[in-house]
């Protein structure tokens, strides 16, 4: 899991097996200790609703993104656009960016197909 944190935006880029366990239930977390300073943790799962979700109730960041979206996506790849949400927090939002790791997919799954009219 690749995670690129910029002001109120937030990107994240899974692997092909990254994004197979995600769909399969598991709950993927990634983890950086600061010595001293502490720990920053990230952990993302699925669900059924229609929305990605944020909970920083308890260690790690919780964030819950939308089965369905996350299956439009696998369905599509491999292919250079994810999907992205504007989540609320408090009196902004958060810009959040999914992708999966498009030269990963490549490799996996063969080039990606031009439609009728893709230039």
């Amino acid at each position: 899991m690749k995670i690129q944190l910029q002001g109120q935006s937030l990107r994240i880029r899974l692997d092909e097996e990254e994004l197979a366990n995600l769909l399969d239930g598991t709950t993927l977390e990634s983890s950086t200790s600061f010595g001293n300073a502490g720990v920053w943790a990230l952990a993302m799962r699925l669900h059924e609703g229609d929305t990605a979700k944020l909970s920083a109730a308890s260690a790690p960041l919780l964030i819950s993104l939308p089965h369905s979206a996350v299956a439009e996506l696998a369905a599509r790849l491999p292919c250079r656009d994810g999907v992205a949400w504007d989540v609320p927090c408090g009196d902004t939002h958060l810009h959040l960016q999914f992708d999966v790791d498009v030269r990963d997919s490549m490799r996996r799954r063969g080039a990606m197909q031009r439609q009728a009219g893709d230039s």
